[in-house]
């Protein structure tokens, strides 16, 4: 089977040239026909020729196209410099182009609406693109380069109308070709007579003139009879001719230069064809000259044809057949004569390509040297060409591949033969660069050149369905060409990698051909591949992820698709286009699209990035803004609607738009606010929850109040707005909103600066009670456009339920309201001293507030809110705040031992000799502030009140800034006990850190559940040591260790935890000084002491347990632990009667066993639910090993050994070594468990390191070595082993091991929990110090 032949342009056909007598041009036109190659033009393509390869193999084809030309036209051309006659193309091309867009644009924009309506694909060829194809395949001059265009065959026509036809058609024989040198002329030489019915020979004595034609000139020649009827017959349509590049003028012929000619004379478009071609010929007419048509082509062009490429085809083989290196050895062994060319044919003979009697390689060599200049193209290309067009594509290809590998062309033919593959890529390539170089700008010919290569790619490869991207091969062809045709070349490109769904790419193309179309001021198709850009820019690519992706990261995707470093670009110069064009309405709005700026929201700080803009570009865009919009007013007149465009940037943010009331005014942050109205809300009454809840924030009547809001200005430029003002709508209680219930302030001029942020405040006065909504703000940008913004922004995202989670749920939106209420319940709260307040750390501040009722009803309840880190103490009546002192230095009290917060605080209004506050009555309200942080601080406190039982509830706020310096620092350490007598020892250091301040410590007091403390020594230079010992009446607090397990065991477990309280707990207060000045028992005290350790514990628990809820601290964890001791200093300045208190929490004394490794290690081993999410396993690691090592967990050894003495022996060691009783006391320090010691001393010990200012003796211990013993809980044992001392010295009294067993004793014996193994430490080593005594 015959390979498939592929469809070639019409500029790949034969060429034939036609010389006609003039008779028969006069002939035709009295007949209204057009001349003869015009006609015969019109039968082409021939359908269903068959050609034949070399090896006689039938090739079929669908049509095989033929070119017809006016010979003494072709003639003309080639006379014609060939740059300037590609320099004169492109120009024509582009001035075709310039004249015929606008009505392409008006079909090819309804085409495209057509098909969009019809939900179809346009998959039409664009007409520019067609144009331009169609211009660039009309091209019919011969080239030096190529063979395509030379004559194939010359056709000789004669009319019988004259009275001797053969001798015209004997002198047109004789006739010279008057071809250049470089002109191919191996051609077919055929006779065409002309018999028309007028003619005055007789149809016999045409045929007796068309025999002697025959014999004459061979049987290339035919009778071609035409009725040629008078009147002509109706028209009859036909295929339009080729466009021809018009003629040059003679008068610039010769010119070498093709930029002497004019614009008028080198460029014409006058040559434009008619939208349809008709011929006057009769249907009788029409089938003889079509049967001439065929039989020219079957039985005389093909057959030369195919027998010029057997005989070219066995002198191609011949050179090729034997390999290089006999010809090196022939020459080498016999010498090298003078090679001959390649045979060259003449026109001698229109039978076959070599003349009789002469030798091909003479003739052509005569040729040669004949012609003389540039040579004809050779006959491998000719072979190649004619095989090309007959399709034999097998020895096309072959002989193309050795014209290429030759350096002599042939790849601009191989993509067009080869099945796609790398190497089609490889060939175009080299086809371009080989007329193209490198740095240079492109020469017309060049330009035109590739413009031919990239055509001819373009019909006859299917670049749709084809794997070689053939589109970039047109962007390559464009190369750096400024010229119209080689923009279109990238607009081809970009139609069908758009086609190819490559959006990216074909706009990118597009946005170049658009660039250099609009510099040779062709708008009309600048202005719609600059459209098409911009909407493949915009066009989303698909994306491979996940749409839960989008959604988890919470990414638009459309904003991600966007490019805005090129859209801002392109809706700038469409802007501009449109302008220049008088389209005003639609460049103003693509200048309003220029100033969207970056996707996204807008952002309000200057470190955001920026895509596209800087200072220049964002001054230019608002300025062509404003120019473009005023133009369109003035235009437009009364017509004009400012409706119809909008900003599309948002200067406003509503998230950050805050309502400021007259109160506001107070300070304060606004999150400590938010706590306080949180802490009333969670109070126990019901209308105290609805007040915040319901009602919002409310606001007297008598008062405006202000609307801040947050205005960026996003752009590099300064920018204006006026009239600026807030839309506001309101809800009344029986009657119509109306907008003159309100006033609201409209502002005007104001500028801001480039990046600036700023707040703006807007008054607002309701005249009578209702709730305000805010919900839009109005402006006008540039003083010219009117916008209007949103100011309702969307609530928060849900996740409660399974479908929330599954989808996208938000909570209603979130609208600034505000509650305007009647005047009739005010209050004034302000302190009395607005002076800087100074406290030191610990102070405790007497403040007062004068409370008034400036309204006009009678208050009735009045509340106190604080923050729950405040610490402040009203103080009653019957408070004392100083005391006897106990007869035993020490007093109790119960606490609660809850970390709740306290509750609001109810003023009483007794003092004001009333029940309630009447209208302009006032009076003051003291309390005791305590300054708890270093820093400054601000007390923020809100005050609630109301007429009555049921009646509705209002606040004022009230702030105090103060700041807190720092006075004293203390630290509390404790360790065992040094003597028999005290379990532990506590040492307290303070140090005054004050740089001028004298500070006298009136007062320390230990606070303890557990621990009994005393002084051992006097308070001198600020240390003090304390003695600590068990209470007489103590408890093993079971209760408040159970109640923490159990609640720490719910939460391992995974379960809700029970809203409880722990148990009370009695605190012991044990008063250093003998004559106490304060007393803890005071409330004020008691209080202030209570919320400080409060907030103590709570900061300390948020640190260790952050994944447990600070709400559920309270339920949990107690106030003090049961083997806790805290210290309270007391201190004064009496030079300026200042006073007050610091509490140092100290450590946890005593040892524990562990009591919830069994619930930790039961819930490390359950076999829990698997989560999907890492973070929740993490965060149940995390509460494991915050319990783990919590104070309610610890774990250590009960047992300790302390060295009692002595710590001086003097002796007499001329009689005898001494022997050295030491005291060694065991102590365990459990409260609960019993314990097993085993202490081993080593008889004899290696000298140890150094361990201080000098060197230590080892200890060598005699007598009994080893001690077995068990301790209950706070029990000691006191050992006494011997030190054997040879001489005088040093010894340090280490050298022990002792191994414990904590265990419990159970009905079957001893069960050992923990075991512990401990050595002498080597940071602390005790030491005796033996003296020798001279002899008495």
């Amino acid at each position: 089977m015959a390979p498939l032949t592929p469809t070639l342009p019409s500029s790949l056909s034969p060429h034939i040239c036609i010389i006609s007598s003039p008779d028969l041009a006069d002939l035709l036109s009295s007949f209204s026909l057009p001349s003869l190659h015009q006609i015969l033009q019109s039968f082409s393509p021939l359908p269903q020729v068959t050609t034949r390869t070399t090896s006689l193999t039938p090739v079929p084809l669908t049509s095989f196209a033929l070119r017809f030309s006016d010979l003494a036209e072709i003639e003309e051309g080639c006379r014609e410099d060939e740059e300037q006659r590609a320099g004169r193309t492109i120009d024509w091309i582009s001035a075709r182009i310039a004249s015929r867009c606008a009505k392409w644009m008006e079909d090819w924009e309804r085409i495209e609406t057509a098909a969009l309506d019809n939900d179809k694909p346009n998959n039409l060829r664009t007409p520019w693109w067609n144009e331009v194809r169609q211009c660039v395949e009309g091209d019919h001059i011969p080239s030096k380069f190529e063979g395509w265009n030379h004559p194939v065959a010359i056709l000789l026509a004669v009319s019988t109308m004259l009275p001797n036809p053969l001798q015209t058609l004997a002198q047109l024989h004789a006739r010279p070709l008057d071809f250049p040198s470089w002109v191919d002329s191996t051609h077919l030489r055929y006779s065409l007579i002309i018999h028309p019915e007028s003619s005055p020979l007789s149809d016999e004595e045409a045929n007796a003139l068309f025999n002697a034609v025959k014999k004459q000139y061979g049987l290339h020649s035919y009778l071609l009879p035409l009725a040629l009827s008078s009147p002509p017959p109706p028209p009859v349509p036909v295929p339009l001719p080729p466009l021809r590049l018009p003629p040059i003028p003679q008068s610039t012929l010769h010119t070498p230069d093709p930029s002497t000619a004019t614009k008028s004379d080198s460029v014409s478009v006058s040559s434009a064809r008619p939208e349809a071609n008709t011929l006057h010929m009769s249907e009788q007419d029409i089938q003889q000259t079509a049967k001439f048509v065929r039989e020219f082509v079957s039985m005389s062009l093909i057959p030369w044809m195919e027998r010029c490429v057997a005989d070219w085809n066995e002198n191609f083989t011949s050179t090729r057949r034997l390999p290089s290196r006999l010809f090196s050895s022939t020459r080498r062994l016999f010498g090298s004569g003078t090679t001959s060319p390649a045979p060259m044919q003449t026109s001698a003979s229109s039978i076959s390509p070599v003349s009789p009697g002469i030798r091909p390689g003479s003739q052509s060599l005569i040729a040669s040297i004949s012609a003389g200049g540039r040579p004809p193209p050779s006959q491998q290309r000719r072979l190649a060409e004619f095989a090309t067009i007959l399709g034999d594509l097998k020895l096309a290809t072959n002989v193309w591949e050795a014209l290429r590998k030759d350096g002599k062309g042939g790849s601009e033919m191989l993509p067009l033969l080869l099945s796609p593959s790398p190497a089609s890529t490889l060939c175009v390539t080299q086809a371009l660069s080989a007329i193209t170089s490198s740095g240079a700008e492109a020469s017309a010919w060049a330009q035109l050149c590739a413009l031919t290569y990239a055509i001819r790619w373009e019909v006859s490869i299917d670049f749709l369905t084809s794997p070689l991207e053939g589109d970039r091969w047109l962007v390559w062809a464009a190369s750096s060409g400024e010229e119209p045709p080689s923009a279109l070349l990238l607009a081809q490109a970009a139609h069908l990698s758009s086609r190819r769904q490559t959006h990216r790419r074909a706009a990118l193309w597009y946005l170049f051909a658009a660039n250099r179309l609009e510099k040779s001021g062709i708008k009309p198709l600048t202005l719609y591949f600059l459209r098409k850009a911009r909407e493949l820019y915009k066009t989303s690519p698909e994306k491979s992820l996940s749409p839960s992706f989008w959604d988890a990261e919470g990414i638009d995707m459309q904003s991600l698709t966007r490019f805005d470093g090129v859209l801002p670009g392109l809706d700038y110069a469409l802007g501009r286009l449109y302008y220049t064009t008088g389209e005003v309405q639609r460049a103003v709005q693509f200048f309003l699209s220029l100033l969207e700026g970056p996707s996204g929201p807008t952002p309000l700080s200057d470190d955001a990035p920026e895509m596209f803009k800087d200072l220049a570009m964002d001054k230019v865009f608002l300025e062509d803004f404003r120019v473009a919009f005023q133009h369109l007013k003035d235009i437009s007149g009364t017509n004009f609607r400012a409706t119809d465009l909008t900003l599309p940037v948002a200067l406003f943010n509503p998230r950050f738009t805050r309502v400021r009331l007259p109160g506001d005014a107070v300070g304060g942050d606004p999150s400590a606010w938010r706590s306080r109205e949180d802490s009333w809300t969670s109070f126990g009454e019901p209308e105290a929850q609805r007040y915040f809840t319901a009602r919002g924030r409310q606001l007297p009547m008598v008062k405006a109040f202000w609307v801040d809001l947050v205005v960026h200005n996003p752009f590099n430029s300064e920018v204006n707005l006026s009239d600026l003002t807030v839309v506001v709508t309101g809800l009344l209680a029986g009657s119509d909103w109306a907008p003159d219930l309100v006033d609201v302030e409209v502002l005007d001029g104001i500028s801001l600066d480039p990046k600036e942020t700023r707040t703006i405040p807007l008054s607002i006065l309701a005249k009578q009670p209702m709730t305000l909504q805010i919900t839009h703000v109005s402006y006008v940008f540039l003083s010219l456009l009117p916008a209007i913004e949103s100011l309702v922004s969307r609530g928060r995202r849900l996740q409660d339920t399974l479908y929330q989670r599954q989808n996208k749920v938000y909570a209603a939106d979130i609208v600034v309201k505000v509650e305007v209420e009647d005047a009739a319940q005010r209050l004034s709260a302000e302190f009395f001293d607005d002076d800087r307040l100074v406290l030191y750390h610990g102070e405790c501040r007497q403040m007062r507030i004068w409370l008034s009722n400036i309204g006009t009803q009678a208050i009735g309840d009045i509340w106190l809110v604080g923050g729950e880190e405040d610490e402040f103490r009203v103080e009653e009546p019957g408070d004392p705040r100083l005391a006897e002192a106990p007869t035993l230095g020490s007093e109790s009290f119960n606490s609660d031992n809850t970390l709740l917060p306290r509750t609001p605080y109810r003023i009483a209004l007794s003092t004001v000799g009333s029940w309630s506050l009447p209208p302009g009555a006032n009076f003051e309200f003291p309390f005791v502030l305590h300054a708890n942080k270093l820093g400054e601080q601000e007390l923020c406190l809100l005050l609630i009140f109301r007429e009555g039982d049921g009646q509705a509830f209002h606040c004022v706020r009230i702030a105090r800034f103060f700041e807190v310096r720092p006075l004293l620092t203390a630290t509390l350490t404790a360790g065992p006990g040094k003597r028999l007598e005290n379990i532990f020892t506590a040492t307290l250091d303070v140090w005054n850190i004050s740089p001028s301040t004298s500070v006298v410590l009136s007062q320390v007091v230990t606070l303890s559940p557990t621990w009994s403390c005393i002084s051992l020594t006097s308070f001198e230079h600020f240390q003090l040591l304390i003695g600590v010992n068990t209470r007489e009446e103590t408890s093993d607090f079971n209760d408040t260790f159970q109640f923490v397990m159990g609640k720490l065991a719910q939460i391992l477990e995974g379960r809700s935890v029970e809203e409880s309280q722990p148990p009370p707990i009695n605190i012991l207060c044990n008063y250093i000084n003998k004559t106490p000045t304060y007393s803890i028992k005071a409330r004020s005290t008691m209080s202030l002491l209570h919320q400080g350790r409060r907030n103590i514990i709570t900061r300390e628990l948020a640190a260790r347990h952050p994944y447990i809820a600070p709400a559920l601290h309270p339920y949990i964890f107690p106030l003090y632990h049961p083997r806790s001791l805290d210290v309270v200093l007391f201190w004064d300045i009496p030079s300026d009667g200042r006073s007050g208190h610091i509490l140092i929490p100290g450590a946890i004394l005593g040892a524990e066993h562990g009591t919830l490794n069994s619930f930790i290690q039961e819930a490390e081993e359950a076999k829990l639910i698997r989560s999907m999410y890492a973070e929740t396993q993490r965060e149940r690691s995390s509460i494991l090993e915050a319990i783990r090592g919590s104070e309610w967990n610890a774990e250590s050894n009960p047992i300790s050994l302390v060295t009692v003495g002595p710590e001086i022996i003097s002796h007499n060691f001329s009689e005898v070594s001494c022997h050295v009783p030491v005291t060694l006391m065991l102590r365990n320090f459990s409260m609960t468990h019993p314990s097993k010691y085993t202490l081993k001393l080593a008889p004899k010990a290696t000298p140890e390191g150094p361990s201080g200012p000098k060197d230590l003796a080892p200890p060598s211990w005699i007598g009994r070595l080893t001690f077995r013993g068990v301790l209950e809980p706070m029990q000691h044992v006191t050992l006494r082993p011997t030190l054997h001392v040879t001489s005088p010295d040093t010894y340090a009294l280490d050298c022990w091991q002792l191994e414990v067993e904590v265990g419990q004793r159970t009905d079957q014996g001893w069960r050992t929990i923990y075991r512990y193994l401990e050595k002498a430490s080597q940071g602390h080593r005790p030491c005796v110090t033996v003296v020798a005594m001279a002899p008495p």
